[in-house]
């Protein structure tokens, strides 16, 4: 692939083939029909913060895989319809059919007051009874323990036990989420290149491909050629620096240092070595080969790294979604000249926005950085103190999103707490609104369609009563929850703004006549979507989705 070096590219037996979408040989392939057999394999995509505002961006320009994609079936305005759009309940949404009010992954981390370990946040993807590990430090235990419905996977190798599972992904939450229960395979990548869960030891060509990731990520990347359709995005735009020297983001490269893993991630070079590695395990297991239908999940994550770093509308995430094009469009070349007969879908855990110093330049004057007067640490510390109450008060994993009170509190000193926060939160100029855990367990979760959602509605789908919080603060629109920019982190996403919300939801298979549906439709509604394509029964009583027909015309594909 075109952002590996020789030598990865030479270990997994796949060099770049440079193909276009003009050579794809779909339009002579026979029409896809409610008759068609099943496709052997299905290949799941999901691109970290592959908003429906950078696909429509970009979409004219695509000539690789995602070009191909765009010629599918194709839903502009997919939605997380929930609240909390970040990274793992994103992902728990994309292959279980379920909001995280019902996986159970309300959030990247939560808070579990009653744990017996020191630290009471909980990753999604750990497990927090293994003796000695912390989420804050990084030392989890990676699991799927959390996730509270079946995958796709699970119900495939349910029906039938010869299906095979493979999971592969830049972050360990996008893999484990959407691999489920019961993968055959499931690794993501590390510094030293990939790995999975503790006592599980990767697969011979897995073992390769990690060798040949660490080797690649030892070796220095000169920055990249900047093509002349990124020229408009090539502006600096100042930001903090810790130096005080002055700093800028948006005339970047994305050249790095040996060994540089976080710069290894933040550019298409970490996307081409996870699609690397997908086709070398489908093509080593034979995966579609068989009689059944098999899944290929594949997660990609610089999109996301990018634009937390740079912003999304600078030259770096430009020279990104370029070569995630080439990337996705070498890795379709080699899918087809195994022969294989197989299907894709392609969506996002979460969009995103723009760093508010160039929002604020280009037409958003209003958009700012969150005041520090909203950490929770900080606003806990002052109510207790006012009020003369136990410390800490307060916890939560950043300025917005789920509040947990402190268990220790009497009745008394809890309603006190409660009515002083709630006034100081409603008080402030940026925030939008709060709501109380009683007030969303009340709320039913909404069978609307997803652009009319009210805020109840979409902070209702992230609720779960046994994992979210005491309160939920939502920021106004296009407030950044970093007070500053030179932290590392220069953007985010995770707010119940559509901007964060909406993602594109792209089908392909060979033979299926495209057509566009600009309707919204929901990530929720991958699952039955892909599983009316492949004959697999759901319980719709067990599910928050519903399938999606993909044959244009009088006759369906939800079989």
């Amino acid at each position: 692939m075109k952002y590996l070096n020789t030598a990865l590219a030479a270990a997994l037996c796949f060099a770049g083939t440079g193909v276009s979408f003009a050579q794809d040989s779909a339009a002579s392939a026979p029409k896809v029909t409610a008759e068609t057999a099943p496709p052997k394999l299905i290949v799941m995509v999901a691109v970290d913060q592959f908003s429906a505002d950078l696909f429509a961006e970009y979409r004219g320009k695509f000539t690789g895989g995602l070009a191909r994609l765009a010629s599918g079936v194709v839903f502009p305005s997919g939605y997380q319809s929930h609240g909390a759009t970040e990274t793992c309940p994103g992902h728990s949404t994309i292959l279980t059919g379920n909001h995280p009010a019902h996986t159970g992954i309300v959030a990247n981390n939560y808070f579990d007051l009653s744990a017996s370990r020191d630290d009471k946040r909980v990753y999604c993807a750990e497990d927090e009874s293994v003796a000695g590990t912390t989420s804050g430090s990084g030392k989890y235990a990676a699991s799927v323990k959390h996730l509270l419905v079946p995958t796709l996977g699970d119900l495939m190798k349910a029906r039938d036990p010869r299906t095979q599972v493979v999971s592969v992904a830049g972050k360990d939450r996008a893999a484990i989420m959407m691999g489920g229960h019961q993968a055959d395979e499931l690794m993501w990548l590390v510094p030293t290149g990939l790995t999975s869960y503790r006592g599980t030891a990767l697969s011979p060509v897995a073992t390769q491909a990690s060798s040949a990731i660490a080797a690649a990520m030892a070796e220095p990347r000169p920055g990249l050629t900047l093509p002349a359709d990124c020229a408009a995005h090539d502006v600096a735009i100042p930001i903090d620096s810790k130096d005080g020297k002055g700093a800028s983001v948006g005339t970047g490269r994305l050249a790095r240092d040996g060994g540089n893993f976080r710069g290894f991630m933040a550019s298409p070079e970490a996307d081409g070595a996870v699609l690397a590695t997908a086709a070398a395990l489908r093509q080593t297991r034979k995966m579609g080969e068989g009689d059944t239908t098999d899944l290929l999940i594949v997660g990609l994550s610089a999109t996301d790294y990018v634009g937390h770093t740079y912003g999304t509308e600078g030259s770096e995430m430009c020279l990104q979604m370029t070569g995630l094009d080439r990337e996705l469009g070498d890795f379709f070349a080699r899918l087809d000249a195994s022969g294989v007969d197989y299907a894709v879908a392609l969506t996002a855990d979460h969009g995103g926005h723009d760093l508010p110093e160039r929002n604020r330049q280009n037409a958003w004057p209003a958009a700012e950085r969150v005041d520090r007067g909203l950490d929770a640490d900080q606003l806990g510390k002052a109510v207790a103190e006012k009020l003369g109450l136990p410390q800490p008060l307060l916890y939560s994993d950043g300025p917005f999103g789920d509040m947990y009170l402190a268990k220790t509190l009497t009745p008394a000193q809890r309603k006190a707490a409660s009515a002083e926060l709630l006034a100081r939160w409603r008080a402030h100029p940026q925030v939008e609104a709060v709501v109380t855990g009683e007030e969303l367990a009340k709320h039913p979760i909404s069978k609307r369609s997803p652009d009319v959602w009210s805020m109840m509605d979409k902070l209702r789908a992230s609720y779960n009563p046994q994992r979210s919080g005491d309160f939920v603060v939502v920021l106004k629109p296009r407030v950044t929850p970093i007070p500053e920019s030179g932290l590392g982190y220069v953007a985010t996403h995770g707010s119940v703004w559509d901007y964060d919300r909406r993602v594109p939801m792209l089908f392909w298979r060979k033979g299926i006549a495209g057509f566009e549906q600009p309707n919204a439709v929901m990530t929720v509604d991958i699952l039955p979507t892909l599983a009316g394509l492949i004959g697999l029964p759901v319980d719709a009583t067990k599910i928050d989705g519903r399938c999606l027909d993909l044959l244009s015309g009088p006759a369906t594909s939800c079989r």
